[in-house]
């Protein structure tokens, strides 16, 4: 393993994972031309009430990609097929069940966030259209980490670049041409959903080095594999709680400050989306990579593997934090043209160009521990890091208002780093029974 062997997998996964944050970018950028910013608040709000509900069970992407890494170093076929199997049928059962509870879901949601009634209103229309793909979206997660898994990239990039364009053409096209705004916006999403897990199934059976034959009930349900994957995924959920908490509550002090500051910061977010989703290219390779070494035992392609992505985390930093800082006015030009949205993205967008060096141990160094489905420490990052977080922001908001509010997402965003980079002595002993 060498620098360029690392980057011909971490670059097309990043290419990949790149058009997730880009597919909400672009329905921001798209309601953000039309002329009141409550176009981009609904969007916003709408937004991350599915952020909420599939980043909860984003565990079916991270823990199926992990165990069928390990499958694939150990070449054991039947593992494989189970490790596609298992978080699959869950996928369908949790995603069903948010369309059977969607209005107490929608209530709740709206509640919560106490925005301004217009924003409410394109909040509502935007949910009550996207909650049909739920199913889809959760069995895409599945299928994408499974194709990861597998070492399957080109597949991987393929499916999901085709549900992110398509998402994108439908969205410019529902918005732009038929003036359907947000309800454009949500139609697109869920077409593009559908689409992807369709074609997703399909390139499965034709991509598998398996021959498929679908498991026994008693196989599906073996005790000691259940236990040890609902071992990771509560790991998983309990890290993405985590991370909710903090988001829903910067987006709920930010709703706070006014429908302009709102939409300032969902322009912010979008921006920092796509520097984290970067990062998770890297963190995809290489948590592909040490699973494959954990399933081969090969202990050599560990270290040099976590080597690597220490050394490309701080690299990529650089890089993202100059593009940033170089053409922020320009970054924040594109998704918007209300100048009152503008003037506070830029008032505001300056820390984010802290952002990329405080996340980038975090982000990279997360991807390790997925491959060795070790999630405990993940999780124990997470809980310590949002702590942290919310003291900052009952403490810090009430003095510097926005800036405050901004200044303790970046310090929560430090401690996700370096509590979780605490734990790599750890992990390297338990592995290997020596240091790295």
């Amino acid at each position: 393993m060498n620098n360029r062997a690392y980057l011909s997998l971490a670059i097309p996964l990043t290419i990949s994972t790149m058009t997730t944050p880009l597919l909400g970018a672009v329905d921001t950028a798209v309601v953000g031309q039309l002329p009141d910013p409550a176009y981009i608040g609904g969007v916003a709000v709408g937004t991350l009430i599915f952020n909420t509900l599939y980043w909860v069970f984003g565990f079916l992407r991270v823990s199926t990609s992990a165990f069928a890494a390990q499958a694939n170093g150990a070449s054991d076929p039947d593992q494989g097929i189970l490790a596609l199997s298992r978080p699959f049928l869950l996928a369908i059962a949790v995603g069903t069940c948010f369309i059977l509870l969607q209005w107490p879901i929608e209530y709740l949601a709206l509640k919560l966030f106490s925005a301004d009634s217009d924003v409410s209103q394109f909040s509502a229309e935007y949910f009550r259209i996207r909650i049909w793909g739920a199913p889809f979206t959760l069995m895409n997660y599945v299928i994408l980490g499974w194709l990861m898994g597998m070492a399957k990239i080109k597949e991987s990039l393929f499916l999901q670049v085709l549900m992110n364009v398509l998402n994108m053409i439908l969205a410019i096209l529902f918005v732009h041409v038929f003036s359907f705004a947000v309800k454009g916006v949500a139609a697109a999403a869920l077409i593009a959903e559908v689409t992807a897990s369709i074609v997703g199934l399909l390139i499965i059976i034709k991509a598998s080095p398996f021959v498929w034959q679908f498991p026994s009930f008693q196989e599906l349900i073996d005790t000691q594999s259940m236990k040890k994957m609902f071992n990771v995924n509560k790991d998983l959920f309990i890290r993405t709680i985590s991370l909710l908490v903090v988001i829903n509550m910067f987006t709920a002090k930010g709703a706070s400050f006014g429908t302009d500051l709102l939409a300032a910061n969902a322009v912010l977010f979008q921006i920092h989306y796509i520097m984290a989703y970067f990062f998770e290219g890297f963190a995809n390779a290489t948590s592909i990579l040490v699973g494959k070494a954990v399933g081969s035992n090969d202990k050599e392609l560990y270290k040099k593997t976590l080597t690597l992505s220490k050394k490309w985390s701080v690299i990529i930093a650089f890089v993202i934090a100059c593009i940033y800082g170089l053409f922020q006015k320009q970054i924040i030009a594109l998704f918007t043209n209300l100048s009152s949205v503008i003037e506070l993205s830029i008032t505001y967008g300056t820390w984010l160009i802290l952002y990329p060096f405080a996340a980038c141990f975090g982000l990279v160094i997360y991807g390790v521990f997925t491959g060795a489905t070790e999630i405990a420490p993940v999780r124990n990052s997470m809980i310590y890091a949002m702590i942290v977080y919310i003291l900052l922001q009952i403490t810090v908001t009430p003095i510097w208002h926005n800036h405050g509010l901004w200044l303790a997402f970046i310090v929560y965003t430090v401690g996700r780093s370096g509590f979780l980079i605490m734990y790599t002595p750890r992990l390297n002993k338990k592995l290997f029974e020596s240091t790295t």
